[in-house]
């Protein structure tokens, strides 16, 4: 989950904002998480945050998100009782994000319908950096992400308080606040956008690379036809729903009230498709309208797709056994709005390609449950 960042594109150096316009709200999200990441670069460096383009210069920095010397709940079983990484007195504290405020100077012309208003306030988190000072801590969370174990981690738990203490601290609406995040940062956005989603708060929220763990990738390295492909999920999703209505019928009703607190939410994933740390969601979501098409009676009464999402069935059983704690099926999205990269060109995970105004090969599509 390393990131590979750039510099923000002309999009930021206009004198407009269209608020209505998908490519504007993409290319401020990106550039404010890009400056999350100099503000890191910045910190190690001992240098002042160096400020881009006309639209960035509109955001105020608000607070910057530290991970400091603090006991973190990621390692319960561990013989102090916290994680090695957080516990260090020598230990720096990591800039893993930032909140900004939009304050546009009078006079500037920036547009919006009364269905799409401005934030008021964006909260931006960064992803990897593996030549920076916190690179073994961002590394040590990536690992968490791939095990499903992040949610009780220091670095996004202290996210989720943050943002609900701006919420109900500074913010006069849910629309006033938008979560914005790239890579590891994008886990760290989808965690607390779900976690405001299960308390009745619908945030936007934009994803860049959003890590996904599957089977996708594998698929694609054995060069897999696309039928055997759809065969082998359509299988899974089988299995896995005669497992939910027998050893796993706890879990799966446990996923199927998950599934319906969170199908209000639409976050907003640009994922590039050569991109193996991510396009995992262009299978889930592609094949699970498939699904949907060929067994529509079946799922209609089924949490299989909760079920399908991320857990493997050793996970599942093991919760079910008792083994280890129900697992909170942290990347569960019943819906999205999916904005796929398809370009041949560049690096596949890098931030700056979200911050180029009208990408020619971008496309998306809005999957919704049921």
């Amino acid at each position: 989950m390393m990131a590979r960042t750039g510099a923000v594109s002309s999009v930021t150096t206009r004198d407009e904002i269209n608020w209505d316009d998908d490519d504007h709200r993409r290319c401020i999200a990106a550039g404010l998480v890009q400056r999350t990441y100099n503000m890191e670069k910045d910190r190690t460096k001992g240098r002042r945050l160096n400020r881009q383009g006309s639209f960035l210069r509109h955001f105020s920095l608000v607070e910057t998100l530290r991970e400091c010397r603090l006991k973190c709940k990621c390692h319960r079983d561990h013989q102090q009782g916290a994680c090695p990484f957080c516990n260090c007195k020598m230990s720096p504290c990591f800039i893993y994000g930032a909140i900004f405020e939009y304050v546009p100077p009078q006079g500037t012309r920036h547009r919006h319908s009364s269905s799409a208003p401005p934030p008021r306030y964006i909260v931006a988190f960064r992803g990897t950096m593996p030549t920076d000072t916190t690179a073994i801590r961002d590394f040590y969370l990536d690992v968490n992400v791939v095990l499903n174990r992040q949610h009780d981690c220091l670095r996004f738990s202290h996210a989720r308080e943050r943002v609900w203490k701006l919420l109900d601290d500074a913010a006069d609406s849910v629309a006033d606040i938008w979560l914005a995040g790239h890579s590891l940062g994008a886990s760290i956005a989808l965690d607390v956008g779900r976690d405001m989603a299960m308390g009745g708060c619908y945030l936007r929220t934009l994803l860049f690379n959003p890590p996904q763990v599957s089977l996708a990738p594998a698929a694609g390295k054995l060069n897999m036809a696309e039928e055997a492909k759809r065969d082998l999920y359509f299988t899974s999703y089988l299995v896995k729903q005669v497992l939910g209505e027998t050893v796993l019928r706890r879990h799966k009703k446990h996923a199927a009230v998950l599934f319906e607190q969170l199908s209000p939410w639409v976050p907003e994933l640009y994922v590039h498709q050569r991109d193996v740390i991510c396009n995992g969601f262009i299978d889930y979501f592609q094949l699970r309208e498939l699904a949907k098409q060929r067994f529509p009676r079946f799922l209609a009464r089924s949490s299989a797709p909760a079920l399908a999402y991320r857990d493997s069935m050793v996970h599942l059983l093991c919760a079910e056994l008792g083994f280890r704690e129900t697992n909170e099926l942290p990347h569960l999205l019943p819906s999205a709005r999916l904005w796929i990269n398809s370009s041949t060109e560049g690096d596949s995970h890098e931030l700056r390609q979200w911050c180029q105004p009208r990408l020619a090969r971008l496309s998306s599509n809005l999957y919704t449950w049921p």
